[in-house]
This record gives C-alpha cells, sequence and structure tokens, in this order.
C-alpha cells in the first residue's frame, strides 16, 4: 500500500476528488492532508473522510518539522493540489520525482510565482487565446518548472470569461488528475 500525502491551503474540492477516487484502491492510501491555512476547508474535508491533518506555519514547511512528519508518517508520495507555498529543496530532495503538482494553464504559459487560481485565467482570457488546459507536473525547485507528465486541453471563444474559463479547468482537473497519478504510481 502506497502512502500518498496531498498538500492544499484552500477549498480542497481536488482534493476530496482524489480522496473519493482512491477510497476503495488496494495499493494506494491516502494518508494525510498537509496544509498551510488553519482555516482551510480542506482541512473539513480531510475530517469527514477520517484522513490525518497537519497544519503548519512556512517556517515549519522550511525548518524540517514537516519533512520529520512525512518520515514519521512514511509517506511515499507527494501530491500538491491547490497548495500555494513554494516546496523547499529539503523536501524536494527527498522526494525526488515524487512530488506533482496540477497547474490551471498548459504550462510553460501563465506559470510562476502568483500564478494559481484566478490569475492564470484572468491572464488566459486578456490575451485571447484559443485553449487553455491543465498541466500536471513534477515538482523541482521553481515554481511550475518540473518535467511535464500530462497535459489537457479545451477549446476557448471570445466570450469565454475568466470565470468560464475557471469551471472548464476544474472540469478537467476532476477529470484528469486522479486517473494520472494512478497512472504514476501503478506504472
Amino acid at each position: 500500500m502506497k502512502k500518498i500525502a496531498i498538500f492544499a491551503s484552500g477549498r480542497g474540492s481536488n482534493a476530496e476528488n482524489i480522496i473519493n477516487y482512491f477510497k476503495q484502491s488496494t495499493s494506494i492510501k491516502i494518508d494525510l492532508i498537509a496544509c498551510n491555512n488553519p482555516n482551510a476547508k480542506v482541512l473539513d474535508r480531510a475530517n469527514s473522510h477520517f484522513i490525518s491533518t497537519l497544519v503548519f506555519t512556512q517556517k515549519e514547511l522550511e525548518n524540517g518539522f514537516v519533512l520529520n512528519h512525512l518520515r514519521f508518517k512514511k509517506i511515499e508520495f507527494i501530491i500538491l493540489a491547490g497548495f500555494l507555498l513554494k516546496i523547499p529543496k529539503s523536501i524536494i530532495t527527498r522526494y525526488v520525482n515524487k512530488i506533482i503538482n496540477i497547474h490551471p494553464s498548459l504550462l510553460p504559459l501563465y506559470g510562476g510565482k502568483g500564478m494559481y487560481g484566478m490569475n492564470v485565467h484572468k491572464k488566459v482570457y486578456e490575451s485571447k487565446k484559443k485553449e487553455s488546459g491543465i498541466t500536471i507536473h513534477f515538482v523541482n525547485e521553481n515554481y511550475d518548472d518540473g518535467s511535464i507528465i500530462f497535459q489537457a486541453k479545451c477549446p476557448l471563444s471570445a466570450n469565454t470569461t475568466p470565470q468560464k474559463i475557471q469551471k472548464k479547468i476544474h472540469k478537467l482537473e476532476l477529470k484528469f488528475f486522479p486517473r494520472i497519478i494512478e497512472n504514476l504510481l501503478n506504472g
């Protein structure tokens, strides 16, 4: 049984989708929800599924506290699902090619520091792109820069607002993220 941690900072809809997808799995277990926001809805979602949680500060992420907890829990793989802090080198070094992130655009477009959520969708809208999508990638020391694992696209029209782009992207996230995780872990 591979033990997985999901790192999230907000509502946790992707985290809960992943939890539900693997609920009956005999090979993959979501064993920890790690969060830097003590008021995040993802913590309520984790509790409703009886999954342990770890709430931490940015300093605790950087000083080894979080890494020690991951080791204690015997976590083998990390999924970033709406996690807004940069993963420190110490965790990246310990989990080489075992940390993945989902980004709400077709990287390398609209990635980097501060490019998350509606910030990305507004940039896509302003650039009048004919398509957008999701990118699932490995995490390295730079924001949204790791090797791309998977991309999925959706068409956009001239009247597709940032809010409509967000809805289209979220549907792609819910559809593909758990499947790609499963393929990676069972591949």
